[in-house]
């Protein structure tokens, strides 16, 4: 029997840090890199807390290419987030080592517990949506059916603004 490659998924995963986010940042590219390889990386983004009051987050979006099902990506992350220290299950808005979420699993729009995709947090967010469409402009939404360059053309930007972090990961 011949072994059939595993088909590889796009990926693309939020990354977020307000404690000591550099390092924690530069920790989980430097887990990615080494679980899926090559790895495509936005900008940087720094913006204020939402829902609650502390430091600056910096935010970023991360592809990555994976044979993982949802479930193993999840429990992948899970373990990235709490090797940073981070306290997860407390389900408020907080200050956070790492935050690490699924945005998009290929194509798949899956609405219910343990996983959302599409997140919902891609059309909420300015720094989400800005750096998913800085490395996918011509992505398409699995619902809405736009592209992430139009979907961030149409955000509230002035609403939500957003500065780009001079930190290289």
């Amino acid at each position: 029997m011949v072994n059939q490659p595993t088909k590889k998924t796009e990926v693309f995963l939020s990354l977020g840090s307000n404690i000591d986010p550099e390092k924690n940042l530069k920790y989980a590219c430097r887990e990615l890199k080494k679980a899926f390889g090559n790895i495509q990386i936005s900008s940087v983004y720094r913006n204020k807390p939402i829902g609650f009051e502390g430091n600056d987050f910096l935010n970023m979006v991360v592809k990555v290419k994976s044979s993982f099902n949802p479930n193993e990506m999840l429990d992948f992350l899970g373990r990235l987030e709490s090797a940073t220290g981070r306290n997860i299950g407390t389900g408020a808005f907080d200050s956070r080592s790492l935050d690490i979420d699924m945005l998009l699993y290929g194509n798949l729009v899956h609405q219910e517990k343990p996983f959302q995709v599409p997140r919902i947090d891609i059309e909420l967010y300015s720094f989400v949506i800005c750096p998913l469409a800085e490395i996918e402009p011509d992505g398409i939404h699995p619902i809405s059916g736009k592209t992430f360059k139009d979907l961030w053309e149409s955000f509230d930007q002035e609403e939500h603004p957003l500065n780009k972090a001079s930190l290289e990961v």
